[in-house]
């Protein structure tokens, strides 16, 4: 394989770089991939989209536009990409303060100096950056995120109009209102957590983040527990996305 062909699309280059037989071997076992890295994301995007201040579905869609996009022009053979929790505290802030427009406009940006990044290989800067630094933004999202999602994991009910865009803010209503927890609430979320963590063990195959969400669904179905479902919080729409360009 040429040096110039490690950074195009798999989708243009392993046809170019396979053989017939290689191909009927590799696909079916691409299509099983693919089914799975589905099923991971489907509650991934979901929780991700709650924790960047949209709705589900927006995290849904954004989770299918963007494989597909991703899939279709993929930089490299060893690029992993998909939904992630790195930026969803970052995005939340946008939209609180933006409103969905704003995150709109912010997104364009943002591509656009990736692609300009891209064109003038600055990627190579990376190679400067202090691995503490990358550990210490990991460590601060996983954080803030952590604090963000435990107003649901303890059923906390806030006051309308509680500010919770900081994370400050975020802390300050937690101990405010830590008197409304729902200990029914609180099993649920142990419960998907001992899930989330022990499933590996069990079945490797099968991915945890899935078993979980079904194991919570179980769990408030099942024994008809006073816990808020996503259907309770948002108004989940049946219907294809509308387009509209942000207002600038």
């Amino acid at each position: 394989m040429q040096q110039r062909d490690k950074i195009k699309p798999i989708l243009f280059s392993i046809i170019k770089h396979s053989s017939p037989e290689e191909l009927k071997r590799q696909i079916p076992r691409d299509i099983v991939a693919g089914i799975v890295v589905a099923i991971v994301a489907l509650p991934l995007s979901i929780a991700l989209g709650i924790a960047s201040g949209v709705s589900p579905e927006q995290g849904l869609y954004t989770a299918i536009v963007a494989g597909f996009l991703i899939a279709f022009l993929g930089g490299s053979r060893v690029q992993i990409s998909g939904p992630t929790a790195a930026f969803a505290t970052i995005v939340a802030g946008i939209v609180a303060t933006d409103g969905m427009d704003g995150l709109i406009a912010a997104t364009i940006i943002a591509g656009i100096l990736l692609i300009l990044m891209g064109l003038f290989k600055l990627g190579a800067i990376i190679r400067f950056v202090p691995f503490t630094i990358t550990t210490g933004f990991t460590a601060g999202i996983a954080v803030t995120l952590a604090i963000g999602q435990l107003k649901d994991f303890l059923g906390l009910t806030y006051p309308a109009g509680t500010a919770t865009v900081e994370t400050v803010d975020k802390v300050a209503a937690l101990a405010g209102n830590i008197a409304t927890v729902n200990v029914q609430a609180c099993i649920v979320g142990l419960v998907c957590l001992a899930v989330l963590f022990l499933w590996p063990r069990l079945a490797p195959r099968v991915p945890s983040s899935l078993m979980a969400l079904f194991a919570g669904v179980a769990l408030v179905s099942g024994l008809g527990l006073d816990v808020l479902t996503i259907g309770d919080l948002y108004a989940i729409n049946s219907g294809l996305p509308e387009f509209h360009l942000p207002q600038l």
